[in-house]
């Protein structure tokens, strides 16, 4: 006897049997059971999310010997026929394969004539986006207007392909990418149905690699109980997925969370005879740490079968949140980057490198017990950094001289910062600073309110901040540096202008000099 796949075996024949897409079991449950089921339905949605298998169930409901129903019998002869694909009044076309407009001419030459069987004539055109432009025009009209025992059921990948006047024409349901947990679900039933071990970590590691696709998480099962020889373990999903041992991860994790860069490069270089994917490792350190996040926000958050909640509870009170949001950071612009790294392999571990290297400042290391592994521990960190000053309330008002080293030494960033270097101090009076802001630079209250906070911090106590346009005669730290560097410019082009080779290149070669291309060096 012939062995049938999984994802045919398994393949649901009604609505209660499907895996998800509770948006489109309800539609059309609710069209069949009130008789108003639209003529021309649309199915898209990435492979494998069940697509043509609606179809065929819809296709069921529609010719089942009890009647138009949102629940057929599944036992008539309408029902077997069409779970076996011979029901004669089910034409089911691939487009990839009928793109010319005489296919689609032949196919629709017999719209016209009665059921043979059923009760009505179900044309399903899969991969419909594939037809020629001429194809979709001979189809028109019959979908518009399709004699009355006729359904059309589409289904693509690539609705975006699909002309706006065959969309207008029909119901369209999107179907969505299944979430790991229902594929993983939706294993445990199967393979408890077919009698076979398994471990619950495999299977959701098939499911993630499944990506949202049913089909493709039983056809991955398929091949791993072939793989493990009738096993589905998680050492034989590792094996066979190319995936890495989830207690490699658990290492590179408690080295940064002991911020240990010795056992840090240890671990990473110990995968390099198992021949990783690295984009993987760091998809699924991204994970774990995305785990210790929620452990971190949630205190009753139990984890998945994964990684052990234990795991996720101790790095959640070894490593602070802050850290934490950098690794993931850190992680995942990694990976993107890979491709752009001399190899893989060094794009991983230089990743490594940056998650201790940028972690904030005054954030401990362990060292290891020699000479040289304490140095190379301590290498990996910058030395801390000068915390931001905090101005005695003694000392005075601020002079408007020393207005550009109060930006340098106040404690903000970003916008706030830009909008500080465009303003000049005309005068600190009591708790008001009058500051003149470049008329063309816009603020914004956000900006402002931290600019405001960051010199109460700086100046210890309450501060208002009044701003004045148009004030001649008063240069902001921008603009003067501005100047500096246009002074600066100038004396290079001069220096370069006087400089008695390029004076001889001139003379002997004709050469020109393009002063926009001059630099001054910093």
């Amino acid at each position: 006897m012939s062995y049938l796949a999984l994802a045919r075996k398994w393949r649901p024949r009604s609505f209660a049997e499907l895996a998800g897409q509770e948006h489109v079991r309800q539609a059309l449950g609710n069209a069949l059971t009130q008789g108003r089921v639209h003529h021309a339905f649309l199915f898209t949605g990435t492979r494998g999310v069940g697509k043509t298998t609606i179809a065929r169930i819809l296709s069921k409901c529609l010719n089942c010997d009890t009647g138009v129903t949102a629940i057929p019998c599944g036992v008539c002869a309408s029902c077997k026929e069409i779970d076996e694909g011979r029901f004669v009044d089910l034409i089911e076309v691939d487009a990839a394969s009928r793109t010319k407009v005489d296919d689609t001419r032949e196919l629709l030459d017999n719209v016209q004539y009665s059921p043979t069987r059923g009760r009505y004539k179900v044309y399903l055109i899969d991969e419909v986006h594939m037809l020629s432009g001429h194809s979709f025009n001979a189809l028109l009209k019959t979908l518009e207007e399709p004699p009355p025992h006729v359904k059309f059921l589409l289904a693509t990948t690539d609705p975006q392909k699909l002309p706006v006047t065959v969309l207008s024409r029909c119901l369209q349901f999107n179907l969505k990418r299944l979430p790991v947990a229902l594929i993983s679900e939706h294993l445990v039933k199967v393979l408890t149905a077919e009698k076979i071990e398994f471990e619950v970590p495999a299977l959701r590691l098939v499911a993630q690699a499944a990506d949202g696709s049913m089909r493709d998480a039983l056809s991955l099962l398929d091949q791993l109980i072939a793989f493990g020889g009738g096993k589905v373990d998680e050492a034989s999903a590792r094996g066979m997925l190319g995936t890495i041992d989830r207690d490699h991860v658990t290492r590179l994790a408690r080295a940064l969370a002991t911020g240990d860069a010795v056992k840090l490069i240890e671990t990473a270089r110990s995968l390099e005879e198992f021949s990783p994917d690295y984009a993987q490792v760091l998809d699924d350190l991204a994970a774990l740490l995305t785990r210790v996040a929620l452990q971190q926000l949630v205190s009753g958050y139990e984890g998945d079968e994964l990684f052990d909640p234990a795991l996720s509870k101790e790095l959640a009170a070894a490593v602070s949140s802050e850290d934490v949001q950098l690794y993931y950071q850190t992680a995942i612009l990694g990976r993107r980057d890979l491709p752009f790294a001399p190899d893989p392999r060094t794009g991983f571990l230089m990743t490594l490198v940056r998650m201790l290297a940028f972690r904030p400042a005054g954030a401990g290391v362990s060292a290891g017990s020699s000479a040289g592994t304490r140095a190379a521990a301590s290498s990996a960190l910058p030395s801390p950094t000068v915390a931001p000053i905090v101005r005695p309330a003694s000392a005075g008002a601020i002079d408007p001289v020393q207005w550009s080293r109060v930006i340098g030494d106040l404690d903000v960033t970003g916008a706030a910062r830009q909008l500080a270097t465009n303003c000049a101090l005309i005068e600190h009076r009591g708790n008001t600073l009058r500051l003149a802001i470049d008329p063309k630079v816009a603020r914004t209250p956000p900006q402002v309110e931290r600019l405001t906070q960051a010199l109460a911090k700086y100046l210890g106590g309450h501060v208002k901040l009044e701003f004045e346009e148009g004030v001649a005669a008063v240069e902001t730290p921008s603009q003067h540096g501005e100047r500096r560097t246009a002074e600066a410019l100038d004396v290079a082009r001069r220096v370069l202008e006087d400089d008695p080779t390029a004076r001889e290149m001139k003379a002997r070669f004709g050469a020109t000099l393009h002063p926009e291309s001059v630099r001054p060096l910093e």
